[in-house]
């Protein structure tokens, strides 16, 4: 049931479908329903998110940010546009209310600059566009349990590349306070269930999303983007020098 990993760098569960914490068949159905000409995903990787949306709608613009160029060649070749970014730190090279969709899957945990890539995202979002957001939950049924006997939670500790938690109230309370006009929550999933097997983590996630491992969030772009996010800084104390732009 487990396996020998280094600390913080992966699961020991050997029971479970590690491809589940991903959600992509989540992102298919959601972007199924959505209409899609230009795509952004951060963190990309080897770009199998934006290979999902190009599976639904082949001929999107799409572009694959990532701090490093070494998918370049993998990206290209599935027709999709490689760009390197510093996203704690560097706007993205595009133009403001530009892009359909941005994904941010699995990478917002591992960022402190909560509020500069926020900024970025809605700055480039057309209005009537969306964040597709994953990210793994401090609250899933696993960390809920671990926690009533003292263990911390599997998804943010010091010796690992996590660095901020998230749960579906938190998540929601950020938007709601940075930026309250600005999004309308229209989906929300979860995907992969510790410590079941995929055909059983699928339908758990389905019916009790809040304890799932990765929850997804789909926030829509109701209103012209004004720095709502930069600007909250300059409103609030939070004891911490987040980067303005």
């Amino acid at each position: 049931m487990f396996r020998r990993v280094p600390p913080g760098t992966s699961s020991r569960l050997t029971t479970v479908d590690h491809g589940e914490t991903y959600g992509r068949h989540v992102l298919q159905s959601v972007v199924r329903s959505l209409s899609v000409s230009a795509c952004v995903d951060i963190g990309c990787g080897h770009g199998d998110d934006l290979r999902t949306v190009l599976a639904q709608h082949p001929a999107a613009q799409c572009f694959g940010v990532d701090y490093g160029d070494w998918n370049t060649p993998s990206l290209e070749a599935a027709g999709i546009s490689p760009v390197s970014v510093n996203i704690e730190a560097e706007p993205l090279p595009l133009a403001s209310e530009s892009v359909d969709l941005v994904i941010a899957n699995q990478v917002l945990e591992h960022t402190k600059e909560i509020y500069w890539i926020n900024h970025e995202i809605f700055r480039v979002l057309k209005v009537g566009g969306c964040l597709y957001l994953g990210v793994p939950n401090v609250l899933s049924l696993h960390n809920r349990l671990l926690g009533l006997v003292g263990v911390h939670p599997t998804c943010n500790k010091m010796i690992s590349a996590h660095v901020r938690p998230f749960s579906k109230a938190d998540t929601l309370l950020f938007y709601r306070a940075a930026a309250p006009e600005l999004t309308q929550l229209t989906g929300f999933y979860g995907s992969q269930f510790y410590p079941f097997p995929k055909r059983l983590a699928r339908p758990l996630a389905n019916l009790f999303p809040t304890c799932a491992f990765s929850i997804f969030f789909l926030l829509k772009k109701v209103r012209p983007y004004g720095d709502e996010f930069v600007n909250y800084l300059s409103q609030v104390h939070l004891e911490t020098n987040f980067f303005r732009g």
